[in-house]
């Protein structure tokens, strides 16, 4: 029952992979009537039928096909009215007045027969020794389409969850990012670290293997990369706009054909000093598409 229910199929829609396979069974063995069952606790399912119009499922103690499941081979009854098990059954005394039935069990991969594949017939007869080995072929092709089916599922399933745990970890981090996770960093300086705010941080400047950042009113000089320093700033709130300086955004005042004007600091009279910064022909059309332009 745990394999079974594992495949998430019982109840579900018709599926014209097996419509398909019945009807190949039933043109195969020649007979009126074919379906693929499922076997539960209580019932016996037809997940695809031909024939049987109307009827979709059965007690399963009323059932022939809960005698197919107990062996791992080809079950086959060629006359059911002279046959101590079935001769009694409301199905052989009344319609559809079975009388021949083949079924083979399917077989999963754990070794659990979960249901059969079946080809019935209102007149007494045999199958073929090629008749019953097609059989047992469809048998197997109906496993491996519920193994792909199950397969599907579960990857469907792991996609959402996957999806899932991307959104929560987005949402955490968009969380810390507006909670100023990413609102200082330490920098080294005479032996101690300092810590600086970066929203404090008006740009940053290369010399050589040393880089200057401009804090307020201090300026603190680091041996490291700008590519290496960049990484460490916030990526919505500074610009890399020539190879040489990173600017925060919110500190632009205007932008020249060639320069950006930083807001480099404020005096002590609380004037503004201004700094025009050059813009390098590589940056420009990336720092263009991140400011909200009219």
């Amino acid at each position: 029952m745990e394999v079974l229910h594992a495949y998430q199929i019982l109840d579900t829609p018709p599926e014209s992979v097996f419509d398909d396979l019945v009807r190949l069974a039933a043109f195969i063995c020649d007979t009126p009537i074919s379906f693929v069952s499922l076997i539960d606790e209580q019932r016996q399912w037809l997940k695809a039928k031909v024939g049987l119009p109307g009827i979709y499922s059965a007690p399963r103690d009323l059932t022939f096909c809960q005698y197919t499941i107990q062996s791992n081979e080809l079950y086959e009854v060629e006359d059911a009215s002279v046959d101590p098990l079935f001769r009694e059954h409301a199905m052989v005394t009344g319609d559809p007045k079975i009388r021949f039935y083949a079924g083979y069990p399917l077989i999963t991969a754990e070794g659990q027969a979960v249901g059969t594949i079946c080809a019935i017939d209102v007149v007494p007869r045999q199958l073929s020794a090629a008749q019953r080995e097609a059989l047992r072929i469809l048998g197997r092709e109906v496993v491996a389409h519920l193994e792909l089916r199950r397969a599907r599922i579960q990857l469907e399933e792991e996609k959402t969850k996957l999806e899932g745990l991307l959104r929560m970890a987005n949402d955490a981090a968009e969380s810390l990012y507006l909670n100023g996770g990413q609102n200082e960093i330490f920098i080294k300086q005479d032996h101690k670290l300092v810590r600086v705010k970066t929203t404090d941080i008006r740009y940053v400047e290369a010399l050589g293997d040393y880089v200057n950042i401009y804090s307020g009113r201090e300026r603190y000089t680091v041996y490291s990369t700008m590519k290496e320093l960049e990484a460490k700033l916030p990526a919505r709130e500074f610009a890399r706009v020539h190879r040489k300086y990173i600017v925060r955004l919110d500190r632009i005042i205007a932008i020249e054909s060639d320069a950006v004007i930083v807001e480099a600091g404020r005096s002590a009279e609380l004037a503004t000093s201004l700094l025009p910064v050059p813009i390098g022909n590589s940056y420009k059309s990336a720092l263009l598409s991140r400011l909200n332009l009219i």
